[in-house]
């Protein structure tokens, strides 16, 4: 159903590009886009303005829709929600989960954002006053 939906819904995506890029330049930059052209007159304005918006309803309810559908299929809450359990962070994996094999941590380091944070500065120190 998410697949159908889906393809459904990139087919719209790509009917209302080029619905809008058939329609007539108004600001006239740089003078192109005000000449005759393929379907000029108000009434063309019309129908691709209401196709435009036929096309943009379609878009926003499939959008929906594929939102709702992946919400359902997926775990209640955000997947940053949820809480993790890494060899670095002192925290055991629950029981009865196999831990992925994972290099070693340096001793006494957190992991690789610990290892990128730049050295202390060597420079004169500051003397304190009292």
């Amino acid at each position: 159903m998410t697949t159908v939906l889906l393809i459904i819904h990139l087919m719209i995506a790509a009917a209302l590009v080029g619905v809008v890029l058939l329609q007539r330049s108004e600001g006239g930059a740089l003078g192109i886009g005000g000449g005759g052209g393929f379907m000029t007159g108000r009434g063309a304005a019309n129908f691709l303005t209401r196709v435009t918006a036929s096309l943009a309803a379609a878009f926003f309810a499939t959008s929906l829709l594929l939102t709702l559908l992946a919400s359902r299929s997926t775990a209640p809450g955000s997947l940053f929600d949820r809480p993790t359990a890494s060899p670095a962070s002192g925290q055991a994996a629950p029981e009865g989960t196999p831990s992925p094999a994972q290099p070693a941590a340096p001793a006494g380091r957190g992991g690789i954002l610990d290892q990128l944070q730049p050295p202390a500065p060597s420079g004169p120190s500051v003397p304190q006053s009292k």
